[in-house]
């Protein structure tokens, strides 16, 4: 199985640190998937949910609000103004939840982008 590594840092620190079989970005012109031996490019993020499959199949969310992200054949690193990160591991998924819509509200984002982006933060306190 091949992995790469993904890295979330924000200025507040890291979000997220670790290997990955793939992650779905919210770029700036509409969400991508990358996956291990991507090819290298730099990307603007917009505001939205960062969706992570871990190396042992599990899904993790991460709300962001912007910013950008550097993709090398086996490495992605995200720069973000803000995230939140959506698990039920560490707590109050509620809380977190709450957290996470209150970020993309901040954001100044259109309607659509907002009510898909709330959807998936949703659907995993579900």
């Amino acid at each position: 199985m091949k992995t790469m590594k993904l890295e979330i840092v924000t200025p507040g620190g890291v979000i997220y640190n670790g290997d990955i079989k793939q992650v779905t970005l919210p770029g700036e012109q509409g969400e991508f998937g990358v996956l291990p031996e991507h090819a290298s490019l730099v990307s603007l993020l917009q505001a939205g949910v960062i969706d992570i499959e871990t190396t042992n199949n599990k899904e993790m969310l991460v709300a962001i609000n912007s910013g950008y992200v550097k993709i090398d054949e086996n490495k992605a690193l995200c720069i973000v103004d803000g995230a939140v990160a959506l698990t039920d591991e560490e707590g109050s998924i509620s809380e977190s939840i709450q957290a996470a819509k209150d970020l993309l509200k901040s954001a100044e984002v259109s309607s659509t982008t907002m009510a898909n982006a709330v959807g998936k933060i949703e659907a995993i306190g579900r």
